[in-house]
């Protein structure tokens, strides 16, 4: 019996990590930029004497969808989406650089352009900053950054965003949801790239599946319980009729 208990353990383990990633894609059904999260297992033989029968279920390195989602139009002037399989840089409080599809994009109180979360958000020459009293930046397609700052008739280039296009398979999505490349990132801006001002990429994950996806690995999560409670009434029976044959 314990070795249907143990695959239906395994296998409830997997269906409640699938439920956690499904629930996670649903909850940033309306994030900007955000990738779906994809989950996958793999069966790993358990090693042992009289163990051939019985198998691990592990989880597999995490995939995503790069499929590119809708862009929305805003009107809002700091709003950019990338036309591409491309991705801004941005630098977290450690120092360290990472990768987004986000465009949703703001100044703080120093001018400098920064994400929703408040990173900054890189040029190819570092962070760019708006200087005060200028008008609403334009940026164009090559991701250049330009201003009137009231003082010449002619816009005043503070910066170039800096866009990338790293090998997806090389991405890997960190706790706070934005991408990493395995190894440095010193990629500079990819030409082919460009930018649309004005508009920001909304979410890839598709509402309608991940809801059916979501009750399928809740049925699943539930046959799985409903076979361990099974193995252990069979256990208990199995029992039962031991000890009346010893009587």
């Amino acid at each position: 019996m314990d070795r249907l208990v143990y695959a239906a353990m395994t296998g409830a383990r997997a269906s409640l990590g699938q439920m956690a990633i499904t629930a996670n894609n649903l909850a940033n059904a309306s994030t900007p930029g955000f990738r779906e999260q994809i989950a996958a297992f793999r069966a790993v033989p358990m090693g042992g004497d009289g163990a051939n029968t019985r198998a691990f279920t592990l989880d597999t390195t995490p995939g995503s969808n790069f499929q590119a989602a809708a862009f929305q139009s805003t009107g809002n002037p700091f709003d950019v989406a990338i036309q591409g399989d491309g991705f801004f840089v941005v630098r977290r409080q450690d120092g360290i650089e990472a990768l987004t599809r986000a465009g949703n994009f703001r100044t703080n109180a120093s001018g400098e352009l920064v994400t929703a979360s408040g990173l900054l958000v890189l040029g190819d020459a570092g962070p760019i900053t708006i200087p005060p009293n200028s008008s609403q930046p334009q940026i164009g397609e090559d991701g250049t950054v330009a201003v009137f700052d009231g003082t010449s008739p002619q816009p005043q280039i503070v910066g170039r965003l800096r866009m990338v296009k790293p090998d997806l398979k090389s991405l890997s999505r960190a706790g706070d949801g934005l991408f990493e490349v395995n190894g440095a990132l010193a990629q500079g801006s990819d030409a082919s790239l460009a930018a649309k001002q004005g508009f920001v990429e909304g979410s890839n994950v598709n509402v309608a599946a991940a809801m059916v996806a979501l009750v399928s690995q809740q049925r699943l999560f539930d046959l799985n319980v409903k076979m361990i409670q099974n193995a252990d009434a069979n256990a208990r029976a199995a029992n039962g009729l031991m000890t009346l044959s010893r009587g």
